[in-house]
């Protein structure tokens, strides 16, 4: 069945786009990211393909790179006369933004109005789309959550019973946990935006969502806002005593084995890691809560493709965006980029326990807040990156941190 679904797609995809496509030979560039699952990275290739076998003489090249060098090349190819017809990068002003206000992406107006996809899309996903001036920016590629992992048996071998449902609750877990020597989070500190998830949900826990995102937007001060010291000061209280060390030395992937192996009982990541540890671990030994921040927003982002300004070939970027975010591609592949689609003609069935239990979280939700390196600028991010780490690693007491990001915004103007 699965096969003739496929073939039927690739035929009524030709039918329409064929006629457009010239039949000379095209390359349609596409950066992206080397992804930890394997079988996201062999979806998009085979996305690739059945593109290509619908488009004569299109070859689809994707280059697939580690975040940090993935940022780096985009940021040469802003300053070039050359570079991808599609790349991926997450939405928000820190990130997306970036590179939006760089000139490398172009604005999507006429394919959003040609391809109907403000009625397709998830509304929630497609909104980032218009955080930017100039027009929309970017299609969505996942809408995902961010939330608490956890190990059964280890919460079992601390005698933890249930899941927290408050912030005290979850600190009185981790006392439980390593009294019974283990370490409650494992955080991956080389790449700057592992430890910064627990900073973001910190945020929120103890200033609130609307003070929070006053905070973000720079509308308040960081140094006459007690709470931003307040959430340094637990940020500091998580790292002494509740981090499995050392964890400035590996990575998100490093901290993803050590999870698996048993070395710490949690870890604060997305909606996609359902199915990067299914490909390495048990799920039935794993559960997931939001970190409770007392507040009614889940914890979350989007990652989006957009079309390079640069691009010689715009329309077949579009029309192969289009195919991807297809009803027909997004079921097939349902579960293999992240739990849910940002189709919204998608539907679920006969779904992991723990794709369905995301699928309950989404549903409980209708307000998230996003990453601190999506809501930042650029500038901003790389601070309050460094001000994390320090704080992290006791090289600088949370006050003195709250008042070095004021100073630091203060002086960008």
């Amino acid at each position: 069945m699965t096969h003739r679904k496929t073939m039927a797609g690739i035929a009524m995809l030709g039918l329409t786009t064929c006629l457009a496509v010239s039949a000379e030979a095209e390359d349609l560039n596409i950066w992206t990211l080397n992804f930890t699952s394997e079988a996201n990275n062999n979806a998009i290739n085979e996305i690739a393909k059945e593109f290509e076998a619908a488009h004569p003489g299109v070859k689809v090249i994707y280059t697939q790179r580690g975040v940090d060098d993935h940022k780096t090349a985009l940021r040469v190819a802003a300053g070039s006369d050359s570079g991808p017809d599609i790349y991926f990068m997450w939405a928000g002003r820190g990130l997306g933004g970036e590179f939006v206000n760089a000139g490398l992406s172009l604005p999507l107006d006429k394919y959003y109005e040609q391809y109907g996809w403000k009625d397709s899309l998830i509304p929630t996903a497609a909104a980032f789309a218009s955080n930017y001036e100039g027009g929309l920016h970017g299609v969505p590629y996942t809408f995902k959550g961010e939330v608490v992992y956890y190990r059964k048996d280890m919460f079992e071998k601390a005698g933890i019973a249930e899941e927290p449902k408050t912030y005290d609750e979850l600190k009185a877990d981790a006392e439980k946990l390593a009294a019974a020597g283990i370490p409650a989070f494992t955080f991956g500190g080389t790449v700057n935006w592992h430890v910064m998830r627990l900073m973001d949900v910190l945020l929120e826990t103890k200033c609130g969502a609307e003070t929070h995102d006053k905070l973000m937007s720079m509308e308040v001060s960081w140094t006459e806002t007690p709470c931003a010291t307040e959430a340094f000061t637990e940020l500091k209280w998580w790292a002494d005593n509740h981090f499995l060390k050392p964890f400035m030395g590996i990575d998100q992937a490093q901290s993803t084995n050590l999870f698996v192996a048993g070395r710490a009982a949690m870890m604060l990541e997305g909606s996609w890691f359902v199915q990067t540890l299914s490909e390495v671990t048990d799920l039935d030994n794993i559960g997931i809560f939001p970190f409770p921040t007392g507040t009614d927003r889940l914890y979350g982002f989007a990652e989006y493709h957009y079309i390079s300004a640069k691009s010689k070939n715009p329309d077949l970027a579009a029309q192969f965006l289009d195919y991807f975010n297809s009803q027909d591609v997004q079921q097939r592949f349902l579960g293999t980029f992240t739990t849910n689609s940002v189709n919204s003609q998608v539907t679920y069935e006969n779904q992991r326990p723990l794709d369905a239990e995301w699928g309950g979280i989404f549903e409980g939700y209708d307000q998230m807040f996003v990453n601190g390196d999506q809501a930042f600028p650029l500038a901003e991010t790389t601070e309050y990156f460094r001000l994390i780490n320090e704080v992290a690693n006791d090289t600088m007491e949370p006050q003195a941190a709250a008042e070095a990001m004021q100073k630091f915004i203060d002086s960008q103007g």
